[in-house]
């Protein structure tokens, strides 16, 4: 149910789930990341309460691209980081899946038959051939080849404010851990499991870390 922007979640799932009669028949919410078109920014408070009322029905974000196509994005980090900003959050908050809008776009962001142009993680140059990959491509990627299908989510928090943290135990029995910095220099940390400790450095370039050990 739902399927649309963080910002009235709650409202509306509340109203569906309260009723016994109605909530029989949802199976999950699902939920979209253009809240921020009232340059709020992205409301993952409204996403959390409806996690908390309601842990046994689970969260998709079923849809999130930048919505108006600029060619400046195509190499700003920006556009990168807002996948990393929300996949983190929303993973924390307890989403169990995470699909982008569109995955190719042309060179103009299309086709549209409205001329809603958007941005996607490549785009198809029509007159050359060649494809674009975006970071917004990278980012997706990263998460998708460490945290495979079936993987559960584990306890993880960042002592700094400008490192965002998520952290997955997949059916390997392998820990992965997501670490962006979300500041203007680099950070180093120690990555901290049960007393045992290593220093790593948060390059503010590209800003992910992935590390795999055995538990």
């Amino acid at each position: 149910m739902w399927d649309h922007n963080r910002d009235l979640m709650y409202q509306r799932v509340s109203t569906v789930l309260e009723d016994k009669d109605a909530t029989k028949y949802v199976w999950g919410v699902g939920y979209h990341w253009y809240e921020d078109w009232m340059k709020n920014g992205m409301n993952f408070e409204a996403e959390r309460r409806v996690a908390e009322a309601f842990p046994d029905k689970p969260l998709i974000l079923t849809e999130g691209c930048a919505a108006d196509f600029d060619q400046k994005l195509l190499t700003d980090w920006s556009f990168g980081e807002k996948y990393g900003m929300s996949m983190i959050n929303d993973f924390n908050i307890g989403t169990v899946a995470w699909t982008d809008w569109n995955v190719l776009l042309d060179e103009k962001g299309g086709p549209n038959h409205v001329q809603n142009f958007c941005m996607a993680p490549i785009h198809a140059d029509l007159k050359t051939g060649n494809l674009i990959y975006t970071n917004g491509y990278y980012y997706l990627g990263h998460f998708s080849k460490f945290i495979r299908p079936g993987a559960k989510r584990i306890a993880c928090n960042s002592s700094s404010n400008k490192l965002l943290s998520t952290a997955f135990v997949n059916e390997n029995n392998k820990l992965e851990v997501v670490v962006m910095n979300s500041g203007e220099t680099d950070v180093d940390y120690f990555l901290w499991i049960k007393g045992k400790a290593t220093k790593v450095t948060s390059a503010r370039t590209f800003n992910c870390y992935f590390g795999s050990s055995i538990i």
